[in-house]
């Protein structure tokens, strides 16, 4: 019998670059309080937000998803032919096939790439990096552009009180590769969907085509959203530290998913981080972009503090499902 072969690629990974691509309209806290009867100062002292980037009508989560993939391959020095996996991290393709990621590698070059999007919501990111890691240590692909993107405008009532205010469209993307040296951590990841309808969409395309509902937007229980992400995703970055091998004392930045400005002072409370780790607070002026809020955040903190590069950073994503994954990886 013919002994069948597998394959096998190398031992370490690491990301090569980051690229971002924020709306290009900035839309402040006034410019949204009327419908949901609120004020400026609810609204920064909730969340944090005192504005937020939306894209312009005509302008897709696939077109942000676009600008930020050709800056990452720019910055890593990859030649786009080489990119042999393309996935994407979305909840917001209103355009349910071909998939994005398709159509991004085809327009960076990277065609005939395996592409695909995959839906985690704000963990998005987290399982696209995990997999991209998987999948080039066990041959399937050699280097991976791994983007989230979002364009959460399309698909918000801005008469809900819940989550309308919280946000934003953007993407954020990186390139990942071979490595002489660890760069990406085992992830610790998963998912509670007993709280399913904590956060997620009010009702189904169905409904909408039959009738029954109008178009379906993003809806949440903000208490449950905040008791479950404060508590449980503190003992889940833990962990993530654990699996790395690694303190909080060795971390140079911590890039939680950017939900609420509350929620990151309390994970960083909770984990005990020293003054000398930086700390992603993109969600001030970017607003909750899902998919895309660690990569943004993390493009941000690189061009504000370079002397970052090289060192260890605790990476962490959270929201509808509800999932999670968090790891520690090696910043460009």
């Amino acid at each position: 019998m013919a002994v069948l072969k597998q394959s096998r690629g190398v031992e370490f990974t690491r990301i090569y670059s980051y690229g971002a691509a924020r709306g290009d309209r900035v839309v402040p806290n006034d410019d949204l309080i009327g419908p949901i009867d609120s004020s400026d100062e609810w609204i920064r002292q909730r969340t944090g937000i005192i504005t937020r980037t939306r894209a312009s009508e005509g302008v897709l989560a696939v077109d942000l998803a676009t600008d930020a993939a050709r800056e990452a391959i720019e910055k890593a020095g990859i030649a786009p032919e080489l990119i042999d996996l393309v996935i994407v991290a979305t909840i917001s393709n209103v355009q349910q096939t071909p998939s994005m990621a398709a159509v991004v590698a085809d327009r960076v070059g990277a065609n005939p790439a395996a592409a695909y999007d995959e839906n985690a919501a704000c963990a998005g990111f987290s399982y696209g990096v995990t997999q991209a890691d998987a999948l080039i240590r066990s041959g399937a692909a050699h280097y991976a552009l791994v983007i989230g993107a979002e364009k959460l405008s399309d698909i918000v009532d801005p008469t809900d009180r819940t989550i309308s205010f919280l946000l934003g469209d953007g993407a954020g993307a990186v390139v990942v590769g071979p490595s002489d040296f660890p760069g990406i951590a085992a992830p610790v990841w998963g998912s509670d969907g007993s709280k399913a309808d904590a956060v997620g969409m009010d009702a189904t395309l169905v409904d909408f085509r039959e009738g029954r509902s109008d178009w379906p937007t993003l809806r949440q229980d903000g208490q449950t959203v905040f008791r479950w992400a404060v508590w449980e995703m503190a003992k889940v970055a833990k962990e993530a530290l654990e699996v790395a091998g690694v303190t909080a004392d060795d971390l140079a930045a911590f890039i939680p998913h950017q939900a609420n400005m509350r929620i990151i002072d309390e994970f960083a409370k909770q984990l005990g981080l020293p003054e000398s780790v930086a700390i992603a607070r993109d969600i001030a002026t970017t607003g909750n972009t899902s998919a895309a809020s660690i990569p943004l955040a993390t493009h941000r903190l690189l061009q504000e503090h370079p002397e970052l590069s090289g060192g260890l950073a605790l990476q962490i994503g959270f929201g509808a499902g509800l999932v999670f994954g968090a790891q520690v990886i090696v910043l460009p």
